[in-house]
């Protein structure tokens, strides 16, 4: 009795520490848009992402076309990039970083910028052994996807917090 209380009382402090330290699960984001449109390849596996994250937040439609939709996100690049930071003696490469660069921008049905063009910027370092080579390839595997979905997340939170500029510029 005694134990179950002595629970009871830890878990509730510790419910009220999280509480009152403003921690909050991350929920889905409002972005400041009606209806959107994302131009770029369909096989592409962060334009899937995207759209996933889009329909999850509920607030922003998703359009068939760039006429329909309030904004355009227009991917301008993607760059995956390993690059060799230390050989061994031998010659043999001992450490990597991944590099993944993404730029964009999000335009009007006219062309206009509604926000500054972005660049997203990711790496990841890992170590590299020839005796390893399937676990390593794997590791690799794993750290590409695992800086795909942190590009999908960074990118909805810039979205989420862009502010728009909808007035028609004077004439």
């Amino acid at each position: 009795m005694l134990r179950s209380t002595l629970r009871l009382n830890l878990f509730l402090l510790l419910m009220t520490v999280i509480a009152g330290c403003g921690f909050q699960l991350r929920g889905s984001y409002s972005l400041p848009y009606e209806s959107i449109y994302l131009s770029g390849a369909e096989y592409s596996l962060i334009n899937a992402s995207l759209k996933r994250a889009i329909r999850a937040s509920g607030s922003t439609r998703l359009a068939d076309n760039a006429a329909d939709a309030q904004a355009t996100f227009v991917p301008t690049m993607e760059e995956k990039l390993p690059i060799i930071l230390a050989l061994s003696s031998g010659g043999r490469v001992r450490e990597k970083r991944l590099r993944y660069r993404f730029g964009y921008r999000i335009i009007d049905s006219k062309g206009r910028d509604l926000v500054l063009p972005g660049m997203v910027e990711l790496s990841r370092d890992l170590t590299y052994s020839d005796s390893d080579v399937l676990a390593k390839t794997q590791e690799e595997d794993l750290l590409w996807r695992d800086m795909e979905n942190d590009l999908v997340q960074q990118l909805m939170r810039r979205l989420a917090a862009s502010k728009p500029d909808f007035q028609a510029p004077a004439e």
